[in-house]
């Protein structure tokens, strides 16, 4: 009986916990930003990521345009979510709102914000996101994310792929971070 107790028990922290983190990552997709306060994240964001980062400055001089997802939240136990809004810079400019969700299932645990940057390359690559309803990433055009150990071995005349990745700003437990799987949407501001 004890046992069975026991078990039960932990069943229901476990799915207490589940449920807390869809929860939060639910309240994320219901929080938006203003248009105002999404364009000056993204743009400090990026400011900041250039500054630190020389692959990203040469990249972003190539590139056609550049997404930036200032901050999402992660969040999971067994099953996780995640969600984020962003901006689509081109010529300095804001030229459009995309959010970027994903749920997953598997060995996670905690709760995480970060950041990332998409540098797209190629006209052609860009133009994806908008042909089919949400673009995700790991589908279609090669996306390389970059770390620190590929910076130091690649330059850009040798970094030829459609989209290049930066993840930044990591904050929070959870174990790794990827933004593969996520699906990136446009949206009205």
């Amino acid at each position: 009986m004890f046992f069975a107790l026991h078990r039960f028990q932990s069943l229901r922290y476990f799915l207490s916990i589940v449920m807390s983190a869809l929860l939060v990552c639910a309240a994320n997709t219901a929080y938006a930003e203003s248009r105002e306060a999404l364009e000056r994240d993204s743009k400090n964001a990026l400011n900041n990521l250039l500054a630190q980062n020389q692959i990203a400055k040469d990249l972003n001089a190539r590139a056609a345009a550049v997404l930036v997802f200032p901050s999402v939240k992660k969040a999971g136990l067994m099953v996780g979510a995640q969600y984020g809004e962003g901006v689509l810079w081109r010529d300095g400019k804001a030229t459009a709102f995309y959010n970027t969700g994903g749920a997953s299932f598997g060995f996670q645990a905690g709760v995480q914000e970060y950041g990332y940057a998409m540098f797209f390359m190629k006209d052609n690559a860009l133009n994806s996101l908008n042909v089919t309803q949400g673009f995700e990433v790991g589908v279609g055009p090669s996306v390389v994310v970059i770390d620190q150990g590929m910076g130091v071995s690649h330059t850009t005349t040798t970094m030829q792929n459609d989209i290049y990745a930066f993840v930044f700003s990591q904050k929070g437990l959870m174990a790794g971070v990827g933004i593969q799987g996520n699906k990136i949407t446009r949206i009205n501001k």
